[in-house]
């Protein structure tokens, strides 16, 4: 039996063993965004040492959810790519990341935005918003990374980097998480200069009914209710 065998036949143990090891998660979220190379990779990923993350790519390649393949064009470098199996993964990855987002509040010491943390943030806020119908555009700036939305016909389709033609660009600030949590409001928000914003300062209004997840934690132990709910955000 290898080493990250359980040892039970069962779907969730069969799933813990080929997406339970460290990093593993994280570097299927960044491929989420798209396929990326090994360098890219790596410096989405501070903290990993290159031999885990050869050593975990090798691993996904085994198990089906991960190949290298060739840009077309004239760049012909070699990047890392989902599968169909490692894209289906994604409603599990948006579910464990609402759920842990529930409990965020500040950043502890040490940590960072990547852009593709703002990009999952972004995806799954929007999963529990209300898209407009009509089209718009918008960038959000957190330090260095930028990750953009486009809205129309009830939809929302999140990438990376800035949209070129954003209606509104956010550069957010320390009000952007409980802005997006439903504790402050956008106005307050724009006066207290808690974040900024390039546009129509009332398209800020448009951007947090959208991109807003009501999450209930789980009652607490001896209570037969629920906590007031959260909201995950970047």
């Amino acid at each position: 039996m290898r080493n990250r065998e359980y040892g039970q036949f069962c779907g969730l143990a069969r799933a813990a063993e080929v997406v339970g090891q460290r990093w593993t998660l994280l570097i299927l979220r960044d491929l989420l965004v798209g396929p990326r190379r090994y360098s890219d990779l790596a410096a989405g990923l501070p903290g990993i040492p290159s031999n885990l993350l050869s050593t975990r790519l090798k691993e996904l390649e085994q198990d089906g959810l991960v190949v290298r393949e060739a840009r077309s064009g004239a760049d012909r470098s070699i990047v890392y790519a989902l599968t169909d199996r490692g894209a289906a993964l994604q409603p599990a990855l948006d579910a464990l990341s609402r759920w842990g987002a529930a409990e965020m509040r500040e950043p502890r010491e040490g940590e960072i935005v990547t852009e593709a943390s703002l990009v999952s943030a972004l995806r799954v806020a929007a999963d529990g918003g209300i898209p407009p119908r009509r089209r718009l555009a918008f960038t959000v700036r957190v330090g260095d990374v930028a990750a953009h939305a486009v809205t129309g016909d009830g939809t929302v389709e999140v990438g990376a980097g800035e949209h070129p033609g954003a209606d509104l660009v956010i550069t957010g600030g320390p009000g952007l998480r409980d802005l997006l949590a439903g504790v402050l409001d956008p106005a307050t928000a724009l006066a207290e200069n808690l974040l900024t914003v390039e546009g129509d300062p009332d398209l800020l209004t448009d951007f947090v009914s959208i991109f807003i997840v009501p999450y209930s934690p789980a009652p607490v132990a001896g209570t037969h209710g629920v906590s007031e709910a959260s909201r995950p955000v970047p």
